[in-house]
């Protein structure tokens, strides 16, 4: 198979993608054409359908596609010319080859969360993680296969896995840096902060914002997820509950960010901390992955506000 992130200009290609979308649009002079989103393991590419007559099979989005065309750059970007267009018949691909997935082993880094959950001593804190990450089935299984965002850091099958146990894991560092914190409220907040992901967006292949996405936010999902497990342990700390829900609302800092709270507590800032540090470090790993063409400077990225470089060493 040729993956997307192999493609060069000039080349012919005659492949599967998945349809991740597709408009129907017009050009000045009112020809109707078809722009696409397609996608593999590897990445997206923009395609387009110029002639709408022969050779253009019916097809819809998010169906498999079997396309023929010619990559061009526009902008800089490679795009597909599509000539030819059909739905590819079961068995001509395989579809772990269009989801993008952790290149971690997904049972091993649930096994470190679960040992995280080991070293949260207060009782509440740790009936409610085990609530969710060791007694929830159908938790627990979207929790592993879903993605942390629709287009910016882990975006792919076991990417909200990864970044929260990453975020974990800094946040038991911060713990033993700075012993201000307290341990088993910034732990549970880490493993939680971002549990409403897997009701604001959709499983893959769409892996999509859902309604309840788009009108509330995984910041309130899961605070109101939080809350219905809380109600069902007797005598949980009303102060406890407060810190805790303030940590999950507070996480992405500044208003402008979508936090419906700036941190007020120690361990709301340290979890804010920790989440933008690897949320920035993915999102330029994943800039030095995707470049292909040896170029030291990577254009300007609107995430950083700055023009990015590689390391040269």
């Amino acid at each position: 198979m040729r993956y997307v992130n192999e493609l060069r200009e000039g080349e012919m290609v005659s492949e599967i993608y998945l349809c991740k979308s597709k408009q129907s649009l017009k050009t000045k002079a009112g020809k109707t054409y078809y722009s696409l989103m397609l996608q593999d393991r590897t990445g997206i590419l923009d395609g387009k359908i110029w002639d709408l007559s022969s050779g253009i099979d019916h097809f819809e989005e998010m169906n498999y596609i079997k396309v023929e065309g010619q990559v061009t750059q526009f902008q800089g970007v490679n795009q597909l010319n599509i000539r030819r267009v059909r739905v590819a018949m079961e068995g001509e691909y395989a579809p772990a080859d269009y989801m993008p997935c952790t290149d971690k082993d997904v049972s091993k880094m649930y096994q470190d969360l679960l040992s995280m959950i080991g070293k949260v001593e207060n009782a509440y804190l740790k009936k409610l993680l085990q609530m969710f990450f060791a007694e929830d089935e159908d938790f627990i299984k979207k929790f592993k296969n879903h993605s942390a965002a629709k287009k910016v850091h882990h975006g792919f099958i076991g990417g909200l896995l990864e970044h929260t146990l990453s975020v974990t894991q800094l946040c038991e560092f911060y713990s033993m840096q700075y012993p201000v914190l307290n341990k088993d409220l910034l732990l549970t907040a880490a493993m939680f902060h971002d549990i409403g992901k897997v009701k604001e967006l959709s499983a893959f292949p769409e892996n999509d914002y859902t309604d309840e996405g788009q009108l509330l936010g995984h910041i309130i999902i899961g605070t109101m997820m939080l809350d219905e497990k809380i109600r069902q342990i007797p005598n949980f700390p009303k102060a406890l509950e407060n810190e805790l829900k303030h940590c999950i609302l507070a996480h992405h800092g500044e208003y402008e960010y979508g936090s419906p709270k700036k941190p007020a507590i120690v361990e709301a800032l340290a979890l804010n901390m920790a989440d933008n540090t690897d949320a920035k470090m993915q999102t330029f790993k994943e800039l030095l992955q995707s470049d292909k063409e040896n170029e030291v400077w990577l254009g300007f990225q609107r995430l950083f506000d700055s023009n990015m470089r590689k390391t040269t060493v």
